[in-house]
């Protein structure tokens, strides 16, 4: 069938099967060609395409234990972010780290090590995994952690499921006292003042900022920033107490059918950014927001993408060393403005240290992603902005990336060549591959 990410670009048609259990293994692994594994679709590109065959996750749905002293849960690598939060948060655990969508399955959440707004202080979702399963191309079960099979750990956490099939994961979930976060927006002029309030935030363990990538000259990269800290139930007003780990109610908008294409433009989405920015800052003070518009705002709307049109859009994520932040985000901001292309989900987080995985995207200092709908120009304004990344010593996200070239690659994944050399020692190659990794030659 014709599948795609959830930016909608690339399609490609591809053979598909659905994995139940190790038992289906044998079959899968003997068939001609190459695979890869995909969970819900939630990379935005072509990460989880294989054209020979994607091999569908959802199968493995089970939750196979959970030790509440420890808060270690053990699942299958099919199992959803969201049905996680809908068992255990009304129980009072939180997953550690979590993405911008809750729709996305753990095997999925592990092949990208996935970052969120606590990266400054909590790292990836990997550095909280205890261990995984993992079908390999020789056709073995192999259980990995950071003691056995260390290498090959390594090289699956953001390995976008090139070293083998996530069958199961175990995992450290983090205790609550309730699913409200106590978050404050504060507004920023500019870009510069936008990272010195990042800077002064360290002590908030959740930050983002919401940019305004059509303004220019001195208003370039005004902001709002929000940070959050989890509550404690006795920081929670009356009206909220007497449920204090309560879930967000279960209604989402639809959106039926694609949006005309010329409905994002940088006369729509400039009329948008000033009332947002008007909006949050008029927003003064600490208040308590529920965990799911806190962390998932664009849950709420259901097939959000369709927002860009028939031809869908690509997301672009990159991320800075602290020492070139300033500069390139100002020349990336610059270039878009330039272009006039309008995206009204601009994004720029902090990062702390980078993580253990060979291929994990984040590292010390700025990360930025931006929507823009495909159009004429769009591809190569994306090429440009990969080239400002990559002459400021930057990288860009896999899970996001649509065109990067495989030289840049190279450039910004040190460790791209042990990656390399593990997937080739374990025959990796020879069975799992992507889209992403025929373009970048992995």
């Amino acid at each position: 069938m014709k599948l795609s990410g959830w930016g909608r670009y690339p399609v490609v048609d591809c053979g598909t099967a659905t994995l139940r259990g190790p038992e289906d293994l044998g079959g899968v692994l003997a068939r001609r060609g190459t695979l890869i594994a995909r969970g819900q679709g939630r990379s935005y590109a072509d990460a989880a395409l294989n054209r020979d065959l994607t091999l569908s996750t959802l199968g493995l749905g089970r939750m196979q234990a959970f030790d509440a002293d420890t808060g270690v849960l053990t699942c299958e690598a099919g199992v959803g972010l969201d049905d996680i939060l809908r068992t255990f948060v009304p129980r009072g655990w939180f997953p550690p780290v979590v993405p911008g969508t809750k729709f996305v399955t753990v095997g999925g959440m592990i092949a990208a090590d996935v970052h969120g707004k606590n990266h400054h202080r909590d790292g990836t979702f990997g550095a909280h995994v205890e261990a995984l399963t993992l079908a390999t191309a020789d056709g073995g079960i192999r259980v990995c952690s950071r003691t056995q099979d260390a290498d090959l750990f390594r090289a699956t956490l953001g390995g976008m499921g090139l070293t083998g099939v996530i069958l199961s994961a175990s995992f450290r979930m983090q205790p609550i006292e309730t699913s409200f976060v106590l978050a404050e927006t504060v507004a920023a002029a500019d870009l510069d003042a936008a990272m010195a309030v990042f800077e002064a935030s360290h002590d908030w363990p959740y930050s983002v900022a919401w940019i305004d990538c059509l303004a220019r000259g001195r208003r370039l990269g005004r902001s709002l920033v929000l940070r959050g800290a989890p509550m404690r139930r006795r920081a929670l007003p009356a009206a909220l107490a007497s449920r204090p780990l309560r879930l967000a109610p279960e209604g989402r908008i639809r959106v039926p059918v694609d949006a005309p294409s010329l409905l994002l433009n940088r006369w729509s989405v400039g009329l948008f950014n000033g009332l947002y920015h008007r909006r949050g800052r008029a927003r003064a003070g600490p208040r308590p927001v529920h965990f799911d518009p806190f962390f998932f705002p664009l849950d709420r709307i259901d097939g959000w993408n369709r927002l860009y049109g028939r031809r869908g859009f690509v997301q672009y994520q990159c991320v800075l060393s602290a020492g070139e932040s300033a500069a390139g985000l100002a020349a990336l901001l610059g270039r878009v403005s330039v272009a006039g292309q309008g995206s009204f989900l601009a994004v720029l987080k902090r990062f702390g240290p980078a993580g253990e995985g060979l291929m994990s995207f984040p590292a010390e200092g700025y990360t930025l992603a931006l929507d823009l709908p495909l159009r004429r120009g769009t591809l190569a304004l994306v090429d440009a902005l990969d080239g400002i990344t990559h002459a400021h010593g930057g990288r860009v996200y896999f899970a996001k990336d649509a065109c990067c070239r495989p030289e840049r690659m190279r450039e910004g994944y040190p460790q791209h060549a042990a990656f390399d050399a593990l997937r080739k020692a374990w025959g990796a190659p020879r069975k799992f591959a992507s889209e992403l990794s025929r373009r970048l030659e992995l």
